[in-house]
């Protein structure tokens, strides 16, 4: 009898989430790409002015050395100069010129209607990232290379994965034989895999051409692209403190010619290639940026260009990056911030944990870096999911527990709305004098997709049921769910001309797919 009762439990359950399931995929949604954040602010009004002042500073005396020569020739035009060391000074004209006349909003396009991300003001949108050298392996539980297949599995996962909007490269094709190589199968793996908005980096300038060549093939051409590019180009364009790196400003300026958005990012680490305070390190990380972005605006100043400070943290007892604590948290949501007081599209790193495992320390860590970065306003969180081991390492499973736990992290973002619809004064006195529970009620009915979001795996079962039912973690869930979508999804977002294209000019090392779009 015991066994046969919850047999009947789990079909009951079973049904209800059915029934539940066909509801929510015609309801309005609980979270959207594009919620509005922005209440959380780490500085204050006089230290955001402070930290400008202090950026200003530091651009128009120190400068940045190892400037390309494009960007000499036309910072020197408006008023900049070369120093007797070589470094390139920006005058605060210049600066203060080129904030005015940065776009606001910009749109992260993806070639299925309905994915699109549009950049601007206070919206949030969650991102993969990262480019870890190495993968826990779903079926050995044991670190390996990660191989351009490893890719194409990240971007399948994640094209399934309702809180992930965009995919950034979140793995490297280590087998890849040479830099062109490895900038071909980055972006074969990741537009065969998602429809999602594309992040990727670029290996060398002279490859710049022939990721756009192909992202022409696969938009359609030229022109199309151009109207719609749905794929960033990330850009480390610095090497700190205060240095350019030269063939990533020349990669940025060669991708804004192309029409790609451009992320520039500075990644100082805190005690050794940046101040060991956190204000230090977020007015160098923030000089730095600016510096790159000024220059891509004098190339094009209608580049969609992005903000990316994303200062990083050591731990001062090794010197090794560490993730997962308080300070990088506060200081991701302070880069955010000042992202919003200039009122620029912008991008920082959030949700990577030094743990090895998505263990306890994942959790907490991933979460309180990811919702301090949120609700500070950031638009693009990358690395919110999928990363492990300081951003060595990253696994299959983390993408399906961390698309619950940026679930919860968006309904936080949406927040109380408070109107005479929700304070629900005439249901409360309608229940009291009727049923004396809302369960049954028409406004819990209307209302309990379009204002709740419902996990995929977390448990929310009784103990008993939970025992009876195997006593699985959660590990153990997201491991099953990411080998079944492994093998049921297979997608290639490529058509079958633009895949024999790729194939007849490179060599491409993810097996040929056979699955459809």
């Amino acid at each position: 009898m015991p066994a046969q009762n919850a047999a009947r439990t789990r079909r009951g359950r079973s049904a209800k989430r059915l029934q539940r399931q066909e509801a929510h995929d015609d309801a309005v949604q609980a979270v959207e790409p594009g919620l509005v954040a922005g209440r959380y602010t780490p500085l204050s009004a006089r230290e955001i002015e402070h930290t400008h002042a202090a950026v200003l500073e530091l651009l128009s005396t120190l400068g940045l050395s190892q400037a390309t020569a494009t960007m000499i020739e036309l910072v020197c035009a408006r008023g900049g100069r070369l120093d007797d060391a070589g470094r390139l000074i920006f005058p605060e004209s210049l600066i203060e010129e080129a904030l005015a006349g940065f776009r606001r909003s910009l749109t992260l396009y993806a070639r299925r209607p309905g994915l699109d991300l549009e950049i601007s003001g206070l919206k949030v949108h969650t991102s993969t990232g990262g480019g870890a050298p190495s993968i826990l392996d779903l079926e050995t539980a044991a670190y390996r290379p990660t191989v351009t297949q490893d890719l194409y599995d990240c971007a399948r996962i994640v094209d399934q994965m309702e809180h992930i909007h965009a995919f950034s490269r979140p793995v490297v094709c280590t087998d890849a034989p040479d830099p062109l190589a490895l900038d071909v199968n980055t972006l074969y793996a990741c537009l065969a895999g998602t429809n999602k908005h594309v992040c990727m980096s670029v290996s060398a300038p002279e490859n710049m051409a022939t990721i756009a060549e192909l992202c022409y093939l696969a938009a359609g051409g030229e022109e199309a692209f151009r109207a719609r590019p749905f794929v960033t180009i990330m850009c480390t364009h610095v090497v700190p403190p205060m240095r350019f790196a030269t063939e990533s400003c020349e990669i940025a300026e060669h991708a804004i010619r192309h029409g790609f958005p451009v992320q520039y990012i500075s990644a100082g680490q805190m005690g050794a290639t940046s101040p060991v305070t956190l204000a230090g390190s977020l007015v160098q990380a923030v000089a730095e940026t600016l510096g790159g972005m000024v220059g891509g605006w004098l190339v094009d100043p209608e580049a969609a260009i992005i903000f990316a400070p994303k200062p990083l943290v050591s731990d001062l007892r090794t010197g090794a990056m560490c993730g997962g604590g308080g300070e990088q948290a506060v200081l991701m949501a302070a880069a955010a911030q000042m992202g919003r007081h200039y009122d620029l599209p912008t991008s920082s790193i959030a949700g990577y944990t030094d743990s090895k495992v998505h263990d306890a320390q994942a959790g907490y860590e991933k979460n309180l870096s990811v919702s301090l970065a949120a609700h500070a306003g950031c638009n693009i969180i990358t690395h919110s999911c999928g990363t492990l081991a300081s951003m060595l390492g990253c696994s299959l499973e983390s993408f399906v527990i961390d698309n619950d736990m940026l679930g919860g992290m968006l309904r936080s973002i949406r927040g109380v709305e408070v109107d005479a619809s929700t304070v629900s004064v005439e249901v409360i006195a309608d229940v009291v004098n009727g049923e004396g529970h809302y369960l049954g009620h028409e406004q819990t009915l209307a209302r309990m997709e379009s204002d709740y979001v419902y996990p995929q795996i977390a448990d929310r079962r009784t103990p008993s049921e939970w025992q009876e039912e195997g006593s699985e973690d959660m590990l153990t869930r997201a491991r099953a769910k990411a080998s079944e979508i492994l093998a049921g999804h297979r997608p290639n977002y490529l058509d079958g001309d633009v895949d024999r294209a790729f194939r007849e000019r490179f060599e491409i090392l993810v097996p040929r797919l056979t699955g459809e779009a």
